[in-house]
């Protein structure tokens, strides 16, 4: 997973880096804990320059946080939770687990959508009750890039500060990011397997 990471990187550049970053926030096979580190090895070795990885990196999280958004804004709270309710398993949530993300929301407004940005699984998902709450949308687009770009330059940053150890982080983080994401297959059908109604 490591060497097909870094190939598509160094042979798509930032575009490759926006494009796998809005996979991530869509739906995550790859999490940007691997995807920005890499990234920024690549810049350290000459690549993409570590402020256009950052950059495209942001945009890519940004268009995702955006698409949930849109989601949540066209679909609305009553359209959603029978969506849910026809599909939880498959979205592995109930309706219960949406008030109470709309909940959490509605108490913390735009600090979510910045400090959101910053937290894994919450990252993508805090878009939605966004959305649904039909927050201002510049304000959200706001919040959500000043998030994201904290959030690749500290991920960016650190594969770029390790590039001298490259050989030796290579060596470990292959075989750790392919368990990562077997991982997260795994978790998600965990999921739907024990998905119950009432959950």
């Amino acid at each position: 997973m490591f060497d097909w990471i870094t190939s598509f990187i160094e042979g798509g550049g930032a575009l490759a880096i926006a494009a796998l970053m809005l996979l991530e926030n869509v739906f995550p096979p790859i999490p940007s804990e691997l995807i920005m580190p890499l990234a920024g090895f690549n810049a350290a070795r000459g690549g993409t320059s570590l402020l256009l990885v950052i950059i495209s990196g942001a945009a890519g999280s940004l268009a995702g946080a955006w698409l949930w958004y849109l989601l949540g804004y066209a679909y609305g709270t009553d359209r959603l939770h029978r969506l849910i309710a026809r599909h939880g398993r498959w979205l592995t949530m109930t309706p219960a687990e949406l008030d109470r993300a709309q909940r959490w929301f509605d108490r913390h407004g735009r600090s979510v959508v910045f400090f959101g940005r910053l937290v894994p699984t919450v990252r993508t998902l805090i878009s939605i009750p966004a959305g649904l709450a039909q927050m201002f949308m510049p304000r959200f687009i706001l919040f959500s890039a000043m998030g994201s770009i904290l959030w690749c330059s500290i991920l960016a940053l650190a594969g770029y500060w390790l590039e001298s150890r490259y050989e030796q982080v290579s060596a470990w983080l292959n075989p750790v990011s392919t368990i990562i994401v077997v991982a997260l297959i795994v978790g998600y059908a965990w999921r739907v397997i024990r998905w119950r109604p009432d959950n």
